[in-house]
């Protein structure tokens, strides 16, 4: 595959860019551009999920580059996810299907559940008190729905997101294919460096997603406490103007340098082309352990609202 950047290969055999253009939040009518700018920009990752309602946007943006001549197919890595209200074994090929066909395509190159959680068929997690929706359904059921797609060639790699260290390895356990990939928040605030050592045993890569800590949400915790802010954080922004980069170009390197990939998020063409400027250095093992130093378990995304889930990971 014609990659810019780092890569890895997964235990599916799959190469995959570590490097990747998220697209959580993104509209629908700003995100077909942004897929485009990632893509002339030289990104060769995408990340889309079947709930955030772009996969039609995205898989336009590919098909129009596509038809330009800029990339072929298999140049590029387009993961989605299963959303969590077709856990059910027999709704699981329901989702995918709808999937590949807004993205137009006859295939993904890594299809995630998009979390261990599951709610009823038809529900909307955010709708209703969470318990009215909740489902039980066990996620290695989950996952063994999805394992034929790899077989079919609808999905050239299966993996999760959202997964705590012993979910993951409960499913380890009870596989015919292996996780090649767990998709979790992570950033100098929320380390994860004992998921992180686990995860490289076993062979499963792990994606950083809120990789900048998640600027675009409100900056107040619900207990009325401000949150701390990453790119503003002091050492951080001593170790960007080290090495004349931005806080955000620091924060990508570090998953990089972890050996993580890494999906910042963005519709902006500028902020996009430079979350990509930073194949053109490395941080050095103090610069990574002060940033390693940062640990405060502070998740942004922490699913409160879900904490009373069966399978709720945190």
């Amino acid at each position: 595959m014609a990659a810019a950047g780092p890569t890895a290969v997964l235990s599916s055999g799959k190469t995959m860019p570590l490097l990747g253009l998220g697209t959580w939040q993104s509209k629908s009518e700003e995100v077909l551009n942004a897929v485009k700018v990632a893509i002339d920009t030289g990104y060769r990752h995408i990340d889309t999920a079947r709930v955030w309602g772009n996969e039609k946007e995205v898989g336009q943006a590919i098909k129009e580059k596509i038809g330009e001549g800029k990339i072929k197919r298999e140049d590029v890595f387009l993961s989605s996810k299963l959303f969590t209200s077709f856990s059910r074994p027999e709704n699981v090929r329901e989702c995918m299907t709808q999937s590949l066909a807004d993205l137009g395509l006859d295939y993904v190159d890594l299809y995630l559940i998009h979390s261990p959680l599951s709610f009823k068929y038809g529900s909307s997690p955010f709708s209703g008190t969470p318990e009215e929706v909740f489902d039980d359904v066990d996620y290695v059921d989950t996952w063994k729905a999805m394992e034929p797609f790899v077989d079919e060639g609808l999905a050239k790699s299966i993996g999760v997101s959202n997964f705590n260290s012993q979910q993951l390895e409960r499913l380890l356990q009870n596989c015919r294919i292996k996780p090649a990939v767990n998709q979790v928040e992570l950033h100098p605030y929320l380390a994860q460096q004992d998921l992180v050592d686990f995860c490289k045993r076993n062979n499963v890569l792990l994606t950083a997603y809120s990789a900048l800590g998640a600027p675009a949400r409100p900056k107040v915790f619900a207990s009325g406490e401000e949150e701390p802010v990453l790119m503003e954080d002091p050492s951080v922004v001593a170790i960007a103007k080290k090495y004349g980069k931005s806080a955000a170009q620091v924060l990508i390197r570090y998953q990089l340098d972890r050996g993580v990939s890494v999906i910042p998020k963005s519709v902006t063409p500028s902020r996009i082309q430079a979350n990509f400027d930073v194949m053109n250095f490395s941080l050095s093992k103090e610069d990574l352990a002060t940033l390693a130093g940062l640990d405060r378990n502070l998740r942004y995304l922490n699913g409160e609202r879900f904490s009373t889930h069966k399978y709720y990971p945190y």
